[in-house]
């Protein structure tokens, strides 16, 4: 027994004896493959997505999107001396950087044919923030008469504006020339006059001011409604593949509206080839111009939706608009919980393409805007203002 013992113990010592021809265990932590298998994958997914896309940016602000970016494709014609013109002053207004302000301010635009019904609920909006916006008034008919201090001596020099017609475009550019004046203007609203706020001032001012994209609404719409009014008089600067439809209330960055206001090209191609009753074809450039131009000259650097919320599920020509007896704490607070962007096709399928709202990397609420409300909603809109605008 003592011998049998002692064998069993020499044979333990053996084996735990290295020996001279074992190889030693390597041993990493697991935390470092995990980490280098994390990035492999990261990289391979940047390079097969496209920073464009809501996946690649999903982790990134427009900003970190923008280093990722493909290199761009070569042009698959020779360019004419007016895009050549065009794609240098483009580039160098997108690689300036921002003017810095001590306070950013958001220029809020008012396209309307004349009175604002809902000055007294912009007012209660803007109330504390004076520092922090200014308000400029395009009214195309009659001189609006104000009631809020807000919106006194803020008029600027205004024409003629018919609905379906360029100088609805036209209008638009008139004020972001003037609200470009100001250096402290560094994004720009435009608002119609049935617009409400659905947010208070502070968190709109968060979700403009600390993101690097403007919100225009653009996509496919390959329907008679959409790529159906496109005309090949557009060509060769502007492809039907390019053609694009959204919404006309937009907010832009300040480069952005700068970049509009240097376009002459696009938008002659625009006053000559979109416009009602061309060539058996209806075409309203406020809904393809600025969608069509800035997805062919910085589609990273827009959301791909408005930031004003319509209701289009009725089908009508125009939206649904809203009565006093629509007015409901719920229906508001419904509109400010909506966090996917939804557009249908005009063809015969119909196809609805439903896409998420994502802002700096998050799926957020998509909208800050609403439209459109009868006058009648005032007091309504004012009475639960607090109630739906509480984050």
């Amino acid at each position: 027994m003592k011998k049998a013992r002692a064998w069993r113990l020499g044979m333990k010592d053996f084996l735990v004896m290295p020996g001279p021809r074992q190889r030693p265990q390597l041993r990493r932590p697991v935390w470092i493959i995990l980490l280098v298998s994390f990035v492999s994958i990261f990289l391979i997914g940047v390079y097969v997505y496209p920073a464009s896309s809501s996946a690649s940016c999903f982790l990134f602000s427009s900003k970190g999107c923008r280093a990722f970016r493909r290199p761009p494709l070569l042009p698959s014609r020779p360019l004419t001396d007016d895009e050549i013109a065009s794609e240098v002053v483009i580039k160098e207004i997108l690689k300036s950087h921002p003017v810095q302000t001590k306070t950013p301010k958001i220029a809020f635009m008012f396209l309307t044919p004349g009175s604002l019904p809902f000055e007294k609920l912009w007012e209660k909006f803007f109330h504390g923030h004076e520092d922090r916006f200014t308000v400029y008034v395009h009214a195309s008919r009659e001189r609006p008469g104000h009631v809020s201090r807000y919106f006194i001596g803020r008029d600027i020099h205004s024409e003629k504006v018919g609905w379906g017609k360029f100088n609805m475009v036209e209008a638009e550019k008139r004020l972001l020339a003037n609200a470009l004046i100001d250096p402290a203007n560094q994004h720009f609203v435009l608002l119609s006059d049935s617009c409400v706020p659905v947010h208070n001032f502070e968190y709109v001012y968060n979700y403009l001011m600390f993101t690097n994209v403007s919100f225009i609404d653009c996509f496919v719409d390959p329907g008679p409604h959409g790529n159906g009014r496109y005309s090949e008089h557009m060509m060769p600067e502007v492809n039907k593949r390019d053609f694009r439809k959204g919404s006309q209330w937009f907010s832009l960055k300040r480069q952005h509206a700068i970049i509009i206001m240097a376009d002459s090209l696009y938008h002659t191609k625009f006053k000559l080839y979109c416009k009602p009753n061309m060539d058996g074809r209806n075409c309203y450039s406020d809904e393809h111009y600025l969608p069509t131009f800035f997805l062919m000259k910085d589609p990273e650097g827009i959301a791909n939706w408005s930031v004003t919320y319509v209701d289009w599920s009725e089908g009508k020509w125009h939206p649904r608009a809203y009565r006093a007896q629509d007015i409901t704490y719920d229906l508001l607070k419904n509109i400010t919980s909506i966090d996917e962007s939804v557009h249908v096709t005009s063809d015969a399928a119909k196809i609805t393409v439903t896409k998420p709202c994502i802002w700096n990397g998050m799926k957020r609420p998509c909208y800050l805007f609403a439209r459109k409300f009868y006058p009648e909603t005032l007091n309504k809109l004012i009475h639960l203002f607090s109630n739906y605008t509480t984050v």
